[in-house]
Protein backbone atom coordinates (compact mmCIF):
# COMPACT_ATOMS: atom_id res chain seq x y z
CA UNK A 1 0.00 0.00 0.00
CA UNK A 2 3.02 2.34 0.86
CA UNK A 3 4.43 1.72 -2.48
CA UNK A 4 1.03 2.52 -4.33
CA UNK A 5 0.48 5.63 -2.54
CA UNK A 6 4.46 6.56 -3.46
CA UNK A 7 3.05 6.26 -6.75
CA UNK A 8 -0.05 8.50 -6.20
CA UNK A 9 1.49 11.26 -4.83
CA UNK A 10 4.03 11.69 -7.25
CA UNK A 11 1.79 11.21 -10.34
CA UNK A 12 -0.46 13.24 -8.78
CA UNK A 13 2.14 16.23 -8.08
CA UNK A 14 3.67 16.10 -11.71
CA UNK A 15 0.20 16.96 -13.21
CA UNK A 16 -1.07 19.08 -10.62
CA UNK A 17 0.58 21.97 -12.19
CA UNK A 18 -1.80 24.48 -14.63
CA UNK A 19 -0.67 23.42 -18.30
CA UNK A 20 -1.66 23.83 -21.90
CA UNK A 21 -3.39 19.87 -21.52
CA UNK A 22 -5.06 21.03 -17.82
CA UNK A 23 -6.90 24.10 -19.48
CA UNK A 24 -7.91 22.40 -22.09
CA UNK A 25 -9.65 20.17 -19.97
CA UNK A 26 -10.92 22.69 -18.03
CA UNK A 27 -12.66 24.54 -21.13
CA UNK A 28 -13.90 21.24 -22.04
CA UNK A 29 -15.58 21.05 -18.51
CA UNK A 30 -16.69 24.71 -18.62
CA UNK A 31 -18.19 24.12 -21.91
CA UNK A 32 -20.25 20.82 -20.83
CA UNK A 33 -18.49 19.82 -23.83
CA UNK A 34 -17.80 15.75 -24.53
CA UNK A 35 -15.81 15.63 -20.64
CA UNK A 36 -16.20 12.31 -20.13
CA UNK A 37 -14.56 11.49 -23.89
CA UNK A 38 -11.68 14.11 -23.24
CA UNK A 39 -10.77 13.27 -19.46
CA UNK A 40 -11.08 9.53 -20.55
CA UNK A 41 -8.15 9.98 -23.52
CA UNK A 42 -5.89 11.78 -21.18
CA UNK A 43 -6.32 9.53 -18.48
CA UNK A 44 -5.22 6.80 -20.49
CA UNK A 45 -2.27 8.39 -22.33
CA UNK A 46 -1.07 8.92 -18.77
CA UNK A 47 -1.46 5.18 -17.86
CA UNK A 48 0.04 4.52 -21.28
CA UNK A 49 3.24 6.69 -20.60
CA UNK A 50 3.62 5.84 -17.11
CA UNK A 51 3.68 1.85 -18.29
CA UNK A 52 6.53 2.40 -20.51
CA UNK A 53 8.16 4.37 -18.09
CA UNK A 54 7.94 1.51 -15.70
CA UNK A 55 8.70 -1.24 -18.04
CA UNK A 56 12.02 0.57 -19.25
CA UNK A 57 10.93 2.87 -22.10
CA UNK A 58 12.73 5.92 -20.20
CA UNK A 59 16.04 4.01 -21.73
CA UNK A 60 15.19 4.15 -25.23
CA UNK A 61 14.61 8.09 -24.42
CA UNK A 62 17.54 8.42 -22.98
CA UNK A 63 19.36 6.25 -25.74
CA UNK A 64 17.44 8.13 -28.50
CA UNK A 65 17.50 11.81 -27.74
CA UNK A 66 16.21 12.92 -31.47
CA UNK A 67 12.32 11.58 -30.19
CA UNK A 68 12.15 14.19 -27.30
CA UNK A 69 13.94 17.16 -29.92
CA UNK A 70 11.07 16.20 -32.54
CA UNK A 71 8.14 16.24 -29.50
CA UNK A 72 9.58 19.24 -28.33
CA UNK A 73 9.86 21.93 -31.60
CA UNK A 74 6.17 19.95 -32.69
CA UNK A 75 4.41 20.54 -29.23
CA UNK A 76 5.80 23.97 -29.23
CA UNK A 77 4.58 25.11 -33.41
CA UNK A 78 1.04 23.30 -31.71
CA UNK A 79 0.95 25.25 -28.66
CA UNK A 80 2.15 28.64 -30.24
CA UNK A 81 -0.85 28.16 -33.48
CA UNK A 82 -3.38 27.08 -30.71
CA UNK A 83 -2.40 30.47 -28.19
CA UNK A 84 -2.79 32.68 -31.37
CA UNK A 85 -6.24 31.07 -31.65
CA UNK A 86 -7.05 31.57 -27.89
CA UNK A 87 -5.91 35.53 -28.56
CA UNK A 88 -8.02 35.63 -31.66
CA UNK A 89 -10.98 33.95 -29.72
CA UNK A 90 -10.52 36.76 -26.35
CA UNK A 91 -10.64 39.75 -28.75
CA UNK A 92 -13.08 39.40 -31.36
CA UNK A 93 -15.79 36.35 -29.92
CA UNK A 94 -18.21 37.33 -27.67
CA UNK A 95 -18.82 34.21 -25.51
CA UNK A 96 -21.47 33.38 -22.66
CA UNK A 97 -22.36 30.04 -21.11
CA UNK A 98 -25.79 28.73 -21.07
CA UNK A 99 -26.36 25.91 -18.36
CA UNK A 100 -26.33 22.62 -19.99
CA UNK A 101 -25.32 24.02 -23.34
CA UNK A 102 -23.20 22.24 -25.53
CA UNK A 103 -20.42 23.49 -28.55
CA UNK A 104 -20.77 22.90 -31.42
CA UNK A 105 -17.65 21.54 -31.93
CA UNK A 106 -16.71 17.78 -33.03
CA UNK A 107 -15.82 15.27 -30.98
CA UNK A 108 -13.49 14.54 -33.71
CA UNK A 109 -11.80 17.66 -33.23
CA UNK A 110 -12.16 17.19 -29.84
CA UNK A 111 -10.12 14.67 -29.46
CA UNK A 112 -7.74 15.01 -31.65
CA UNK A 113 -6.56 18.37 -30.27
CA UNK A 114 -6.24 16.46 -26.92
CA UNK A 115 -4.03 14.12 -28.25
CA UNK A 116 -2.05 17.04 -29.46
CA UNK A 117 -1.76 18.76 -26.50
CA UNK A 118 -1.02 15.05 -24.49
CA UNK A 119 1.49 13.07 -27.01
CA UNK A 120 3.24 17.05 -28.56
CA UNK A 121 4.56 17.83 -24.84
CA UNK A 122 7.50 16.43 -24.42
CA UNK A 123 7.56 17.57 -20.33
CA UNK A 124 4.58 14.72 -20.35
CA UNK A 125 7.19 12.32 -21.52
CA UNK A 126 9.78 13.65 -19.39
CA UNK A 127 7.74 13.47 -16.32
CA UNK A 128 5.83 10.02 -16.64
CA UNK A 129 8.27 8.23 -18.94
CA UNK A 130 11.59 9.09 -17.36
CA UNK A 131 10.77 10.67 -14.11
CA UNK A 132 8.29 7.87 -13.20
CA UNK A 133 9.99 5.02 -14.95
CA UNK A 134 13.08 5.60 -13.23
CA UNK A 135 11.82 6.19 -9.57
CA UNK A 136 9.72 2.90 -10.22
CA UNK A 137 13.01 1.21 -10.44
CA UNK A 138 13.42 1.89 -6.36
CA UNK A 139 10.56 0.08 -5.37
CA UNK A 140 11.85 -2.86 -7.39
CA UNK A 141 9.93 -5.98 -7.04
CA UNK A 142 6.84 -3.94 -6.70
CA UNK A 143 7.14 -1.43 -9.32
CA UNK A 144 3.93 -2.40 -10.83
CA UNK A 145 1.99 -1.05 -7.22
CA UNK A 146 4.15 2.02 -8.15
CA UNK A 147 2.88 2.64 -11.52
CA UNK A 148 -0.72 1.52 -10.71
CA UNK A 149 -0.77 4.12 -8.07
CA UNK A 150 0.38 6.88 -10.87
CA UNK A 151 -1.93 5.91 -13.29
CA UNK A 152 -4.88 6.10 -10.74
CA UNK A 153 -3.74 9.35 -9.76
CA UNK A 154 -3.99 10.74 -13.29
CA UNK A 155 -7.55 9.32 -13.29
CA UNK A 156 -8.62 10.72 -10.34
CA UNK A 157 -7.04 14.51 -11.12
CA UNK A 158 -8.19 14.70 -14.88
CA UNK A 159 -12.35 13.71 -13.56
CA UNK A 160 -12.07 15.52 -11.11
CA UNK A 161 -10.63 18.98 -13.13
CA UNK A 162 -13.18 17.84 -15.97
CA UNK A 163 -16.30 17.52 -13.52
CA UNK A 164 -15.46 19.85 -11.24
CA UNK A 165 -15.35 22.70 -13.83
CA UNK A 166 -19.24 22.85 -14.06
CA UNK A 167 -19.00 24.89 -10.50
CA UNK A 168 -17.67 27.63 -11.84
CA UNK A 169 -19.84 27.55 -14.79
CA UNK A 170 -22.21 30.47 -12.73
CA UNK A 171 -19.09 32.56 -13.62
CA UNK A 172 -18.54 31.87 -16.75
CA UNK A 173 -22.03 33.05 -17.47
CA UNK A 174 -20.33 36.52 -18.01
CA UNK A 175 -18.79 36.94 -21.80
CA UNK A 176 -16.23 38.84 -20.00
CA UNK A 177 -15.07 35.96 -17.96
CA UNK A 178 -14.84 33.94 -21.00
CA UNK A 179 -12.41 36.53 -22.31
CA UNK A 180 -10.22 36.29 -19.29
CA UNK A 181 -9.96 32.66 -19.42
CA UNK A 182 -9.10 32.64 -23.51
CA UNK A 183 -6.74 35.39 -22.52
CA UNK A 184 -4.74 33.27 -19.40
CA UNK A 185 -5.12 30.09 -22.17
CA UNK A 186 -3.29 32.01 -24.45
CA UNK A 187 -0.10 33.43 -22.14
CA UNK A 188 -0.13 29.80 -20.57
CA UNK A 189 0.16 27.94 -24.12
CA UNK A 190 2.71 30.82 -25.66
CA UNK A 191 4.89 30.49 -22.28
CA UNK A 192 4.68 26.89 -22.75
CA UNK A 193 6.17 26.91 -26.58
CA UNK A 194 8.52 29.25 -25.30
CA UNK A 195 9.85 27.34 -22.54
CA UNK A 196 9.93 24.61 -25.16
CA UNK A 197 12.36 26.43 -27.46
CA UNK A 198 14.18 27.67 -24.78
CA UNK A 199 15.00 23.62 -23.79
CA UNK A 200 17.10 23.68 -26.88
Amino acid sequence: MSTFLAGFSLGLSLIFAIGSQNAFVLKQGLKNQYVFIICLVCALSDAIFISFGVAGFGVIVNKYPEVETIARYGGAIFLTVYGLLSFKSAFTKDHALVAGEQSSGSLIKAVLTCLAFTWLNPHVYLDTVVLLGSISTQYQPHEFYFGLGAVTASFVFFFSLGYGARFLAPLFKRPNAWKVLEFAVGIIMLSIALSLVMMA
